[in-house]
């Protein structure tokens, strides 16, 4: 499999595995299948495992797969979702949140440690439910004086080997995160052919991720491309129940005729969307969403295809779904 530097991390699997897949979270899959879609990622040339304790069963079943020995040159990432709390309690709990995925997956250190909230202005307000912003959002005064030296402690201490941003809020405050001093090592950004964060986006505004691809790659900072599927939009048929006023739904609907194009090439949505996500310029390694070995083969598939081909690519940004 062809390799990118992930920023300073160096050189990595052009695809990484999404830890929500094998966690049972994007649709039905046994514990076997997951543990299976383990093993064939890594036979398959994957060396990157994106965890996160949100992920349900996730680093539960890297602890029990590898018992604490990882494939040598395979690297883990793990993520906290801290939102706005009082400043005392930020620190103490980034490294509960830590030392728990830690003892989950029966690691000493991960290569990865990402603040899986948004960031926004301290007087940024959400367009919808305003009043949960401090839930989902980590205000830019608290990232700055208490996440960014927590981050760095944990890395001086070899509890992990880098520290990221998950780039999905506001994206002036993104942008922002990564062009300051000390600034993250790399950035999980939405890659796909809508542009769409989906169900994600709840500050309310457009999600500019190709801006904070350009500036996290400006910054040499890494990128790992998230969504390349849009939680399901992308494929032939969403595999689990949304009402249909859903955000990814609602993408689903809108990406109509972009199946329609994927018919007359006969070819399926799902592979040519994560082909599309390979070809973002600025992206260092996709993250996949699969959860079984079949979705897993169609995207190594598309990794050995290659990213699109231009007139392909040109097609598809015709259909103007971003």
């Amino acid at each position: 499999m062809e390799k990118r530097n992930l920023g300073p991390l160096g050189p990595v699997s052009r695809l990484t595995l999404g830890g929500g897949g094998i966690g049972q979270i994007w649709g039905e899959t046994s514990a076997e299948e997951a543990r299976a879609t383990l093993a064939a990622a890594l036979d398959g040339g994957i060396d990157v495992l994106d965890a996160a304790p949100g992920y349900r069963n996730c680093e539960t079943f890297i602890g029990e797969t590898f018992g604490g020995r990882l494939p040598q040159g395979v690297r883990i990432t793990t993520k906290h979702a801290l939102g706005t709390i009082p400043a005392a309690e930020a620190a103490p709990r980034l490294r509960a949140s830590l030392q728990a995925s830690l003892a989950a997956m029966r690691l000493e250190r991960v290569d990865l440690f990402f603040l899986h909230t948004n960031i926004c202005a301290d007087d940024f307000v959400y367009a919808h439910q305003p009043e949960r912003r401090d839930q989902v959002a980590t205000r830019w005064s608290l990232y700055v004086d208490e996440v960014v030296p927590t981050m760095e402690a944990l890395k001086a201490e070899g509890l992990v080997g880098a520290w990221g941003v998950t780039g999905i809020g506001e994206p002036a405050a993104v942008i922002r995160a990564v062009g300051r001093h000390p600034k993250p090592q790399a950035v999980q950004a939405i890659a796909n052919l809508m542009d769409s964060a989906g169900a994600l986006n709840r500050f309310g505004g457009p999600a500019r991720p190709r801006e904070v691809i350009a500036a996290a790659r400006s910054a040499g900072v890494g990128v790992m491309g998230i969504r390349a599927v849009q939680a399901g939009a992308l494929t032939a048929a969403v595999d689990r129940a949304l009402s249909a006023n859903h955000p990814d739904r609602l993408d689903y609907d809108r990406a109509a005729p972009f199946r329609d194009l994927c018919a007359r090439w006969g070819e399926d949505p799902a592979y040519v969307a994560h082909r599309y996500a390979l070809g973002i310029e600025g992206v260092d390694t996709v993250v996949l969403g699969v959860k079984n070995r079949a979705e897993l083969a169609q995207c190594l598939a598309a990794e050995a295809a290659g990213p699109l081909e231009p007139d392909r690519t040109a097609a598809i940004d015709a259909l103007g779904l971003r």
